[in-house]
């Protein structure tokens, strides 16, 4: 184990004793976001990319010595097991290659070289393989047996060349060789199948496509494998075949005689009837795992981004769940997101019920004190929206709320438990305004996985995908903290060292006790013990209490210290905090201690100066372009304010106000060269776009965020893959186009992390 740790220390440019620390951490329990914020003096301040990174790779190093010991006690009871076989498997640092060594030993069903071995051809195949100058046919001649069904010299030869063919594609070597020779020459081609011209019309661009296998892109790979999943298209992958041969004609043939000529036929039929089979077999799963890895990176970063929006705070918020023949369903919340009361209205079927909703609306802010308007984008919203605005209600902020898995959500059992009597409008109508009042606190009800801002989530490793949304969703919960006397058990699920079961052990204590008054008082919680205490308690805040700090992400193990400081300078801790003086004044050196050094007393400073600081941006109100409601309104060369919704590998999808997002190409982006639009853009970012092709017909809209810049020239055009992300119907409200017209996404933490666990290939 502690080569491990070395060995983790070298990849991740840390020391042994970081690593070694962190893994004595996670191993006994404690989480990600308790480590990287509450154990910087054990761990060197390490991050929570790189907490993760150490977490995943010793995961990843403990597997490989699992499936190594099952190997060695395989080949041991075999009695194959060899002192130079012992060090091949013991020096093996990746599974793959654990499992070339083990191949030709594994037990297998019967196969051409099987057989030929219980016909007693394996000498013959020895003689073959060794090239030395022989009478082949009559060395061949001995084995004709009759009743082993060896009836002729070239069976047996056969039967030789199929014992050849074996070995030779079982090799570690040459696996490891002609591998590369398809990663690094190999190409991606794919052909629409016979007669689905017009059904997988969504996949055109790969009707006739070839890519190289190193360059083809994530969100390419996912496009041609869902292609050839739903049969529209032929998939396949072609290494240059005479590289492969000749690169094992080197390495098997030792002359030039009639032996050297049989393993020329064996190293052909090896290779394509074996050999390349197996390596296409790899390679199309080891594409699809990088792809997965980047799609899952892209992903989890758009959804922290969205979870991370800028919250509109504790306001009084009526929300409308926009609609044209149904009528928009309308709610009041109070401050606390408490639904007050519920109605319809039907401002856009006809004059009199317009008429019945201009009274409506104004009566209800009124009767409220409703502060801000959350109106949902779905089908009617921008119509829904200019309705609202004509009213010119004084003093309310109106605002477009992003709904995509509202629909998810108000048919959850969440939702039928928070609101058992109410019908499934009413309930997405509370979900559009408490998003606006609280992205994160709502969005956690609902599966990351609906939310609209991933491309190919069912395509993908499904326990990957999860592992990595968890990790972001905890990340997002701890580095915002909770407060403890009003958040749900959703949110609560999320604390470092909580769960599903003790969030609502704490909800329910809460309902039958009252609300916390100090954090200690989580102890009394059923099976809530020290451990969860210790890993829960810095990240959740109990305002309006006796003591401040119950307030911050002091932890309470540091109460102590804090009061101590408090005492040294004689003042109350709530002077220490209101003080930015006294704070100065305080002298660190003398605080430190075996448990506490700089880094933690820094960041209580830090805490003291800005007590349970949301790290959010600040809310900023934003409106489309009026009289821009539609594709239809759409001309080349308009310049709009939009909002970034996803970010792909290829560019980003912008709302416009439009039912339609509409892409910004990666090479539109800015007028300097980026690799990746996570270097300019994130998810609910205020962008203004100009209009640079519409395609009403099939939905589709090209935007460039490029100034002063001409239209640019028709280039051949790569698969963007806006029409292989699950098409759909088109008259489906908005939030569903998208969810299944649009890719994947990222944080920093997100691309820190993908950029550390490249290191463990």
């Amino acid at each position: 184990m502690t080569a491990h740790h070395h060995k983790i220390a070298t990849e991740l440019a840390i020391t042994d004793k970081q690593v070694t620390a962190t893994i004595a951490l996670l191993d006994e329990g404690a989480t990600v976001p308790f480590i990287s914020r509450y154990r910087k003096e054990l761990t060197g301040s390490l991050d929570e990319v790189q907490v993760a990174a150490i977490r995943d790779r010793v995961q990843q190093l403990r597997d490989l010595d699992k499936r190594r010991e099952a190997i060695l006690k395989s080949l041991t009871d075999m009695g194959k097991l060899t002192p130079e076989l012992e060090k091949a498997i013991n020096e093996a640092e990746t599974m793959v290659l654990l499992e070339d060594i083990y191949l030709p030993y594994r037990p297998k069903r019967q196969t051409r070289a099987t057989k030929a071995r219980e016909k007693g051809l394996q000498p013959l195949a020895d003689l073959v393989f060794d090239q030395n100058r022989v009478d082949l046919q009559l060395e061949a001649e001995k084995y004709i047996d009759a009743e082993k069904g060896v009836n002729s010299i070239e069976e047996a030869l056969a039967g030789a060349r199929d014992i050849i063919a074996e070995q030779i594609s079982e090799n570690a070597e040459v696996r490891t060789q002609v591998r590369a020779l398809f990663v690094e020459k190999g190409t991606f081609q794919s052909k629409v199948a016979p007669g689905k011209e017009e059904s997988g019309i969504k996949y055109k661009d790969y009707f006739d496509w070839t890519e190289p296998v190193k360059s083809a892109p994530s969100h390419r790979v996912l496009a041609m494998r869902r292609g050839e999943k739903e049969e529209v298209l032929y998939l396949d992958l072609q290494p240059p075949e005479d590289e492969a041969i000749a690169l094992m004609d080197r390495e098997f043939v030792k002359g030039n005689n009639s032996s050297s000529d049989q393993v020329r036929l064996a190293i052909g039929d090896g290779y394509k009837r074996l050999l390349k089979p197996s390596m296409e077999t790899e390679v199309r799963l080891m594409t699809k795992k990088a792809a997965d890895e980047e799609a899952i990176r892209v992903f989890a970063e758009n959804a922290r981004q969205l979870l991370l929006a800028a919250p509109l705070g504790q306001k009084r918020v009526m929300a409308i769940d926009p609609g044209f023949r149904t009528g928009c369903k309308v709610v009041c919340l109070d401050e606390q997101g408490k639904l007050e009361e519920y109605t319809a209205i039907f401002p856009h079927t006809g004059a009199g019920q317009a008429k019945e909703a201009e009274k409506t609306v104004p009566f209800l802010v009124d009767k409220y004190k409703i502060q801000a308007i959350a109106i949902g984008n779905g089908t009617a919203g921008r119509e829904t929206e200019a309705f609202v605005r004509k009213l010119n209600i004084p003093g309310v902020t109106i605002v477009m709320v992003n709904e995509s898995g509202a629909s998810i959500y108000s048919a959850s059992d969440v939702a039928r438990e928070e609101f058992p009597d109410k019908d499934v409008t009413v309930r997405g109508a509370v979900s559009i305004g408490r998003r606006l009042m609280d992205p994160l606190a709502e969005l956690v009800k609902i599966d990351p996985k609906s939310i609209g801002v991933g491309q190919y989530q069912h395509d993908v490793d499904q326990n990957k995908l999860q592992t990595s949304l968890d990790d972001t969703v905890i990340s997002c919960v701890n580095a915002v903290g909770v407060e403890l006397n009003t958040a749900s058990k959703q949110v609560l699920a999320y604390v470092s060292g909580l769960g599903p079961q003790l969030a609502q052990n704490i909800v329910t204590y809460r309902n039958e006790n009252g609300a916390f008054k100090r954090r200690s008082e989580l102890k009394k919680v059923p099976r809530l013990g020290d451990k969860a205490f210790e890993q829960a308690a810095g990240f959740l805040r109990i305002r309006n209490t006796e003591d401040p700090l119950e307030a911050s992400a002091v932890h309470p193990e540091r109460y102590a210290l804090v009061q101590q400081m408090a005492k040294d300078k004689g003042c109350t801790v709530a002077s220490l905090m209101s003080d930015a003086e006294l704070r100065k004044s305080i002298p660190l050196q003398k605080y430190i201690s075996d448990t506490v050094g700089l880094p933690t007393l820094n960041d209580i400073m830090a805490e003291l100066a800005k007590p349970g600081r949301d790290p959010r941006e600040q809310f900023e109100t934003f409106s489309f372009t009026d009289g821009v409601n539609a594709i239809g309104d759409l001309k080349v060369g308009m310049k709009l304010p939009g909002i970034v919704t996803n970010i792909t590998a290829f560019g980003a999808f912008v709302d416009i106000g439009v039912h339609q997002d509409g892409l910004v190409h990666l090479s539109q982006i800015t007028n300097r060269f980026i690799k990746d639009p996570n270097e300019v853009l994130k998810v609910a970012q205020r962008v203004e776009v100009t209009v640079t092709e519409v395609d009403e017909s099939r939905k589709r809209i090209s935007l460039s965020m490029k100034e002063n810049e001409p239209r640019p020239k028709q280039q051949e055009r790569r698969p963007d893959d806006r029409r292989q992300s699950g098409g759909g119907n088109q008259n489906q409200n908005r939030s569903q186009n998208r969810s299944n017209q649009k890719p994947e996404v990222e944080t920093d933490m997100a691309i820190k992390l993908a950029a550390l666990r490249s290191k463990f290939k």
